[in-house]
């Protein structure tokens, strides 16, 4: 196999030269495709070799138990993992009995490109057997955007310099061999031979394959047919774990032999399996009608109308341009089709973290996507509603009201094994419920107000006020919990926890009181509204008046500082795989933004010199031993003045995959981290906010960056900002069939009208630091190239 595989920076695909086997599980998280619903990794099609194969449908898992070595009540006893289901991506090939495989034979070419307008991988290698015949092999392959259940793979052969005999085995291959795991806890529990065979058939070109999980009751089903271009012999055959089409024809020099495989995915933990069958045999019937050309066409089409409202353009450095995209890409495939179910932390890309959804969908996710590709934010939010019941029936195990939504999980339960950590992190609760508010905001949608956001807004309200006390200070407290930064654990007053609790119980009684007939559904009663206006507004949060800052939760500044020299001495980070908790939590070290992402998505509430105080206070003692943290930190170093520190982490958030810089790119892509990057770019460089849903802009460019362009979708409009050292321009159309009209929005403090007649300028504003420019920890120090 060829050495030193490389990416190339294009603006509007990712293209690797080469061919390394040492990336290969890197490369195949970069490659993944989805679309929400189904995830394929970006293996070889040959699936010989693979770093870590992989085939996932969204929330198909199987479960597992969490063992402890002391029990307690409210503990979580069962575990969740997502499964690699039945891989349909296999196109194995014989050149005159000679197994096509990158490890053997003489690989002249190999190049492999994501089309980012497209929607499609392609491939193309040219390889000299061991016994020296030379062929061409090109594939593209889609997972559709349009038709949920399908992935589709156009397969050719070329014989270049010789007659050649050529054989195509198409498979279908359930319960895999994957490497064995490792001590990580970011890496998935490893699980074999999860799939019980259910059902298996074959006719002519198509077969079919059904699976049931042992423990978590789920069923699946896969099916696959082929179209092919040439003449060629065909049989398919299929047993319980394994399906095979085998082709076979004899090629001349410059003859080409094509086949399109089309596949289908299903799964129901509910319907039968003959309902199942039926479901992936008419979802492959169709895809077969459409036609390999006509869904391609499809694809970009849709991929059009999102970048058409989506795309952020940068004239600056050509990786930043490349990662936002890339970003983009990841973050739409995750959440575009998901449909009712969670967004994983990974996406579909690859099995870290288990597969498990975290507060990352809510807080950095769902703000791109409601601004980008609003059904899929909203779809995203419905699932929680879904999960209310069971939020609720975990508020009674830990003896509260309201709903207590899980740190981590599939289905809705919590599946998190270490609760100080996972259950005392609760301000999950409330970006959720803020990301619902969100969302309200920007769709405009009084259905999905009234019917996802309203119940989800009054549950967490009612956590919150079980949850917390009126001290005898007269101030609102909450006291045990966890904030976003997982070094400091169960805390009294977590400054962000507190802020996005209060403005939960606002929230939630202002939309209560706008939909007074659904809250009443819900038992709200007056009363409720004013107990959760008062709690917001005595809303407990801490400031250091010696050192003249908030502090993190109550008592933060007073700790002692964490020994950073040492810890880069010895090449220690992260700490969390080095040092034990109980050492971590006694000291100040920040593993993540925490106050600095209240400054972020609460910063109205605080003025901007206690903004710039807070920020060069914790960027001493922030580490970013998690990938969520640069993208904050970028933001509000832009809002600072720190123009040139926030675009060092506007490219460590945008990079974090395409430069594997946490070295675990190999388990799936860091979706929080990628859709961080347009948010460096969107809020931290262009300025915008939504405090109490105003839409606002205030942007300031670094020197990197001599223009920014991007576009939002704000209540039906498409809102164009062209930003550049000397003005703004702002632009409206309207998202779906041209009409006219306005919104209001502000710049610089300054409210405007806009309207889709006229575009509107206004100067850009020089951004002056009010603090120098802070140090990092020792060795904690951002990229600065891209």
């Amino acid at each position: 196999m060829t050495r030193g595989a490389r990416l190339l920076v294009e603006p509007w695909q990712v293209r690797e030269m080469g061919l390394r086997e040492d990336d290969l599980a890197e490369s195949e998280s970069l490659f993944a495709l989805s679309n929400g619903h189904i995830g394929v990794r970006g293996n070889l099609e040959e699936g010989d070799p693979a770093g870590l194969p992989g085939t996932y449908l969204n929330s198909f898992f199987e479960e597992r138990p969490l063992p402890y070595a002391e029990a307690g009540y409210g503990y979580p006893e069962v575990g969740q993992t997502i499964v690699n289901v039945t891989d349909g991506k296999i196109i194995r090939l014989l050149v005159d009995d000679e197994p096509f495989d990158m490890r053997y034979g003489t690989i002249i070419s190999h190049e492999r490109t994501l089309d980012l307008r497209a929607g499609v991988l392609r491939r193309e290698v040219v390889w000299r057997s061991p016994t020296n015949r030379t062929v061409k092999v090109t594939s593209t392959r889609l997972v559709s955007f349009t038709q949920r259940a399908v992935l589709a793979i156009d397969y050719t052969v070329e014989a270049v310099d010789a007659p050649v005999r050529i054989v195509i085995q198409s498979e279908l291959v359930a319960n895999e061999e994957l490497p064995q795991t490792s001590k990580d806890p970011r890496v998935a529990a490893a699980l074999h031979d999860v799939l019980v065979p259910e059902c298996h058939s074959s006719n002519g070109a198509r077969s079919l394959l059904m699976h049931a999980t042992r423990t978590s009751g789920l069923r699946m089903a896969v099916a696959c047919d082929h179209v092919l271009h040439g003449e060629a012999s065909l049989h398919t055959y299929a047993e319980p774990d394994w399906s095979r089409t085998t082709i076979g024809t004899s090629l001349a020099p410059g003859q080409r032999l094509g086949v399109t495989k089309f596949v289908a995915y299903g799964w129901s933990s509910r319907r039968s399996w003959a309902s199942l069958r039926d479901q992936v045999d008419g979802s492959l019937s169709t895809a077969l009608h459409t036609g390999w050309e006509t869904l391609v066409d499809e694809q970009r089409t849709y991929l059009e109308e999102f970048w058409r409202g989506a795309d952020v353009e940068i004239d600056g450095d050509p990786a930043v341009q490349q990662a936002v995209r890339f970003g983009l890409w990841h973050v739409l495939q995750a959440g575009a089709r998901a449909e009712g179910r969670a967004i994983p932390a990974k996406g579909l890309t690859g099995p870290g973290y288990d597969g498990h959804s975290f507060w990352d969908t809510e807080a950095f996710v769902l703000p791109v996507l409601s601004a980008t590709a609003p059904e899929a934010a909203r779809d995203a939010l419905m699932w929680r509603r879904d999960c209310l019941d069971l939020a609720r029936e975990r508020a009674t195990t830990l003896k509260l009201e309201g709903a207590a939504f899980p740190w981590r999980t599939i289905r809705g339960q919590e599946c998190s094994g270490y609760w100080p950590a996972g259950t005392a992190a609760m301000h999950i609760n409330a970006d959720i419920a803020l990301a619902a508010m969100r969302h309200a905001w920007w769709s405009a949608d009084t259905t999905f107000e009234r019917e996802i956001a309203l119940p989800l807004l009054v549950e967490t309200a009612r956590l919150w006020m079980s949850l917390g006390y009126h001290g005898d200070d007269g101030c609102f407290h909450i006291s045990g919990v966890t904030g976003p930064d997982e070094y400091s654990a169960i805390v009294h007053d977590n400054t962000y926890t507190n802020l996005a609790a209060a403005r939960n119980l606002r929230y939630a009684a202002d939309v209560a009181e706008r939909h007074e007939d659904a809250a009443e559904a819900l038992g709200v009663v007056d009363d409720d509204l004013a107990r959760w206006r008062d709690a917001a507004e005595r809303m407990a949060v801490h400031h250091d008046a010696e050192r003249g800052v908030h502090q993190q939760f109550a008592g933060s500044t007073d700790r002692e500082v964490w020994d950073f020299a040492e810890s880069a001495e010895s090449d220690a980070y992260p700490l969390l795989m080095n040092y034990t908790y109980f050492d971590l939590y006694r000291k100040q070290v920040i593993k993540q933004a925490d106050l600095v992402l209240a400054l972020h998505w609460m910063g109205d509430s605080f003025s901007k010199e206690e903004k710039a105080r807070a920020f060069d206070h914790d960027e001493r003692l922030t580490v970013r031993d998690s990938s969520l943290s640069a993208c904050t930190q970028s933001v509000v170093a832009a809002e600072v003045g720190h123009l040139d520190l926030a675009y060092a982490y506007l490219l460590e958030a945008s990079l974090m995959d395409l430069r594997d810089l946490e070295h675990n790119t190999r388990d799936g892509v860091h979706v929080a981290s990628l859709a961080g990057g347009w948010l460096a770019l969107v809020c931290g460089f262009g300025g915008m906010r939504d405090h109490d849903g105003v839409l606002s802009f205030d942007p300031a460019l670094p020197q990197a960056i001599r223009s920014l362009r991007f576009a939002v979708r704000w209540r039906g409009w498409q809102v164009h900002v062209a930003i550049t050292r000397d003005h703004v321009t702002y632009t409206l159309e309207d998202d779906v069939d041209g009409r006219d009209g306005h919104v209001d929005l502000v710049h610089a403090g300054e409210t405007f009208t806009l309207t889709t007649t006229e575009p509107v300028s206004r100067p850009s504003q020089e951004r002056i630091p009010l603090t120098p420019t802070p140090q990092q920890p020792a060795g904690r120090e951002p990229i600065t190239s891209g």
